[in-house]
Parts: C-alpha cells; sequence; structure tokens
C-alpha cells in the first residue's frame, strides 16, 4: 500500500507568527502611549462613600424596592463618570455603598452626594454672591446652624390627580416675595441652610462646580416649586444641527408636560429676573435657564454658556436626579495611593514567588526542559500584561487585588499545561521512541487533555463572573483571561518551541542535563533508541 505522508510542520512559522501578534498588541500600546495598566480601588486608591437613606414624607421603614431604585439610579450616575469597576451595592435596610476607583473624594461625592430630590422653582431675585465659602476636602458646603424659622414641613397637601396640580401650580407661580422674604434673602450668605419645603419659598446659591466653571456665584430667591424631577423622563446633551454650541434637552411625562407647558407660558413674557426658572438639586442651583417662549409639548431645550462637560452633567442631573428617598452622607473613606502602593507590591512579590518555584522545580525535574518553562512564562506575562493595559484603554477594566490573586493562581493552571505536555512526551521515549517522534506523538495524545483542563478553567471563570458582584468578578475574568493565553500558548509557542528544541543536538540526543537523557528517563542505555528522522513512513 502506498505509505502515507507525514504533516509538515513548521514549529519556526508558528513561533514568528505568535511573536508578530505581541508585537502588533505592544505597537498599540506605544500609539496610546499608554503603558501601565488601570488599578482598582484596594490598589490605586479610590474613594468608598456609604448614604443613609429615610423616606422623603419622613420617618417609617426604609422601602426596599424603593432603595434599589435609588441604588439603580446611583449606579447610573457612577457610570456615567466612565471608570471601570465601580461597585454601587445596598447594605442592610436602609444603606447604599458606592465604591470607585480612579476618583477623588470630591468629584465621587459631587456625584453621587446629589441625593436630594430635584426640583424646578420659579426665580424672584437674584445676586452676584459675595462669599462662597466651601469645604474643599469633602466637595460639600460648611454647615453652620441656622437660624431661619420658616416651616419645615409642607402647609398644603400635594393634589394627585393633573387638575388640581394645575389649579395649585397657579398659585405657586403667582407667588409674590414679602419684604420679609427681601430682608431675609439680602442677609441670606451662601453658606447658610434653610428648610427646603416645596410650597415654601427657598433661598439658593450657584452649585460650586458651575460657579467655578462660570467664574461667578449667584445667590437666588426662589418661589415655591412648580415641578419635581421624577416628572423628567429622559435628557441628553448635544450641539443641535448647524449650530455651534451645546445644549441640553429634556422631555416630561404626561403631567409634567401639562405642568411645564402652564409653568413655561406664565413665564414667557414676564419681567426679569421672573422669567427663569432654576433647577435646584441638593439645594443647590444647577442652571437656572430664561423662557423665551411657552413649550405645550412635553419638550424643552435649555442653552447657555455650557461646553460639552456642563452640558453633559446638567443632562446626567436631569436624567437620573430623582431619587424616590432622601438619603444622608454617612460615610466617605479614601484609600490612599500608599495603601493601595503596598497591596500591589505585597501582589507582585507573591506572585513573582510562585513564577520562582514554579521555574526552580521546572529545573530541578525536566532540567534543560526548564528554559522552555521559563521562557513560556515569560511570553504569558507579557501577553496578560499587555492585554489588561489594552483592555482598561477600550472597556475600562481596572485590575484589582482579587484580580491580582486571578492572575497568580493562573500560574498553576499554566504549569499543568507544561507538565501534561512534557510527562506524555516522557512516556513516549520510554516506549521505545526517538525524542524527536516522541515530542509529536506525545503532543498529539496531550494536547486533548489540556484543552478540556483549560476549558474546564475557563467556564469555572465564566459562571463566577456571571453569578458574583463587585470585585470578585475582577478575579474570575483575570481567571478566564490567563486561562484563554495559556490555551494560546501551549499551542502556537510551547510546543512549537519544544519541537524546535529537539531538532538540535544537545535536546534530540539526550544528552546529560538536557531533561531527555535515558537515566532521568528511567530507562536503560540498551533500551535507548537512536535518534532517528521525525518523517518516519510507517506502512499502513
Amino acid at each position: 500500500m502506498a505509505a502515507t505522508a507525514p504533516r509538515r510542520r513548521r514549529p519556526a512559522v508558528t513561533i514568528i507568527t505568535f511573536l508578530v501578534i505581541l508585537v502588533i498588541l505592544v505597537a498599540i500600546m506605544a500609539f496610546s502611549k499608554t503603558w501601565t495598566p488601570k488599578l482598582g480601588l484596594d490598589l490605586r486608591g479610590g474613594t468608598t462613600i456609604t448614604l443613609t437613606a429615610s423616606n422623603t414624607n419622613g420617618g417609617g421603614t426604609v422601602d426596599q424596592t424603593s432603595l434599589e431604585q435609588a441604588r439603580t439610579i446611583i449606579e447610573q450616575r457612577v457610570n456615567s463618570l466612565g471608570v471601570g469597576e465601580a461597585t454601587v451595592t445596598t447594605t442592610g435596610n436602609n444603606q447604599i455603598q458606592v465604591s470607585v476607583p480612579n476618583v477623588q473624594g470630591d468629584d465621587l461625592v459631587s456625584m453621587v452626594g446629589q441625593t436630594a430630590q430635584l426640583e424646578f422653582r420659579r426665580v424672584q431675585k437674584v445676586e452676584q454672591a459675595t462669599s462662597y465659602p466651601q469645604d474643599m476636602a469633602t466637595g460639600l458646603p460648611t454647615v453652620p446652624t441656622s437660624t431661619d424659622t420658616r416651616p419645615t414641613e409642607p402647609t398644603t397637601t400635594l393634589p394627585t390627580d393633573t387638575q388640581g396640580r394645575l389649579d395649585l401650580l397657579k398659585t405657586q407661580l403667582g407667588w409674590t416675595p414679602s419684604d420679609q422674604d427681601t430682608t431675609d434673602f439680602t442677609d441670606f450668605q451662601c453658606n447658610d441652610v434653610m428648610p427646603q419645603v416645596w410650597d415654601q419659598p427657598f433661598f439658593a446659591c450657584t452649585r460650586d462646580d458651575v460657579a467655578q466653571s462660570s467664574g461667578a456665584a449667584y445667590k437666588y430667591l426662589l418661589g415655591p416649586r412648580i415641578l419635581e424631577g421624577n416628572l423628567v423622563t429622559s435628557a441628553a446633551a448635544g450641539i443641535p444641527q448647524n449650530e455651534l454650541n451645546w445644549i441640553v434637552t429634556l422631555n416630561f411625562n404626561t403631567l409634567g408636560g401639562d405642568l411645564f407647558g402652564e409653568a413655561t407660558s406664565e413665564i414667557t413674557g414676564a419681567t426679569s429676573p421672573t422669567d427663569q426658572f432654576a433647577i435646584v438639586l441638593d439645594g443647590k442651583v444647577i442652571s437656572a435657564p430664561k423662557v423665551n417662549e411657552a413649550i405645550p409639548n412635553g419638550s424643552a431645550q435649555i442653552s447657555g454658556s455650557f461646553n460639552q462637560t456642563s452640558a453633559t452633567n446638567l443632562a446626567n442631573v436631569l436624567k437620573y436626579g430623582a431619587l424616590p428617598l432622601n438619603f444622608d452622607l454617612s460615610n466617605v473613606e479614601t484609600v490612599s495611593a500608599t495603601l493601595g502602593g503596598d497591596q500591589l507590591t505585597a501582589g507582585l512579590i507573591a506572585g513573582g514567588i510562585g513564577l520562582l518555584l514554579v521555574v526552580i522545580y521546572s529545573l530541578v525535574y525536566y532540567r534543560g526542559l526548564g528554559v522552555v518553562v521559563f521562557t513560556s512564562l515569560l511570553m504569558a506575562g507579557g501577553t496578560v500584561y499587555t492585554l489588561v493595559v489594552l483592555l482598561g484603554q477600550s472597556i475600562g477594566f481596572a485590575l484589582s487585588l482579587p484580580g491580582l490573586a486571578g492572575a497568580i493562581v493562573a500560574i498553576g493552571v499554566t504549569a499543568d499545561s507544561f507538565i501534561i505536555f512534557f510527562e506524555r512526551v516522557r512516556d513516549e521515549a520510554r516506549e521505545g521512541r526517538s525524542i524527536r517522534t516522541a515530542v509529536e506523538t506525545g503532543w498529539d495524545k496531550a494536547r486533548r487533555t489540556i484543552v478540556v483542563a483549560d476549558l474546564v478553567s475557563l467556564l469555572s471563570a465564566v459562571i463566577l463572573y456571571i453569578l458574583s458582584i463587585g470585585t470578585i468578578k475582577g478575579f474570575a475574568f483575570t481567571l478566564g483571561l490567563t486561562t484563554v493565553v495559556d490555551l494560546l500558548l501551549i499551542f502556537f509557542f510551547t510546543k512549537p518551541l519544544v519541537s524546535l528544541l529537539v531538532r538540535t543536538k544537545f535536546f534530540g540526543t539526550g544528552r546529560r542535563g538536557s531533561g531527555f537523557e535515558a537515566e532521568h528517563l528511567g530507562i536503560s542505555a540498551a533500551r535507548r533508541p537512536r535518534p532517528r528522522a521525525l518523517a518516519t513512513v510507517k506502512e499502513a
């Protein structure tokens, strides 16, 4: 019968292809000028905030559905920051904990600390503020004792029907300040605190970040609330076609559209500044646009001196601003960069020790083949590092301490692949095959076991990622990533490298120290096969 031609193997081409791909990945890093991965809260430092909830109507048990809704809204706010591996979770029966890496404490408090309900109020008076003291360590205004004697509870009941709300709206829009209101407003300072009651007038100042971007802070005398923020259904920032300036568009639900249409109809044409309405969040004015015309269709555009950042921030506030609960900022914890650096150093030392032990074991037991283990681990480490850096840029993946642990665990997964391959080659050599033939037949038998073992590890990582929360996802993601790298490495680098090495006299003839010598394999010199060509033809 005709002889079957052996498959042509080109290990050098395979290795070169692998190295070219790795070089391309490094080139992408160089092009983006990013050489380090994003680090999680526990490694780089960041902020953890604890918010304690209470019902908006005061007292009573916090409804868990409302708490979960508030958690979802806060999570949307945090995600709008564009950071990776942020976690927003409920703790106990009335708390929400927010942990965000790579964000300073004052920035996170400014975004997440906007916990009061969003309000729209008509402007009655406005003056430039002479002072605007802030506690810049937290971004929160200083809170002196208030001497205001206004009611702290609504004096009227908010109607639930549309017509009742429209009738009440006329009263709210028609409110005018008394002499006492004007006197109190003159004495009001931006660090003063007064009760924020929906059917009472309210004194407020420009929010700090808005004041800084515009270069001026203002204080406002505002009438009773005309709309609440939960009537807003959507908001977005953008630049209209054929225009150059950023605007914010917003849409109301049916009730909100009716109220907003009635309010803008009344405000249009009024004398300044009563032709403005203020958007108030957490007791601060984030915008006070002028009304140029009645807007009866439930949609509106807010224009002004916006840039992309300020327009986007306002849109996020309008979209995610209304919470079903009131929150107090109970705790702010910042993980310092020093502590994070210490933990990172400890993790790297642990990983280095693990790598060193694997290399030492390989050199002692497999001798010359330990070079393959060392080189393969270097390639695996470089590939994983490059991918982590690129994933941090593309999807915001942040390497956390559990993620680093997943990479360390993966060292054992990679070592298992080497052991399975090498032991199968040794078994084939003991059966009398030449070393070059033993490598190929041993690989054919070992690769199925290696693939199955890696797939089991990968499946475990995927299931853990789906079912886990918080930083445990980082562990699962890194474990899965390193398992995939191990699978590719064993096929496209480790095995081709061994095939190249056994073509040399040192490994191919089983010289002392190569790891293939007869004594080390446990066979006598008499049984040791002579080197023969890999392309031996077998009769069918």
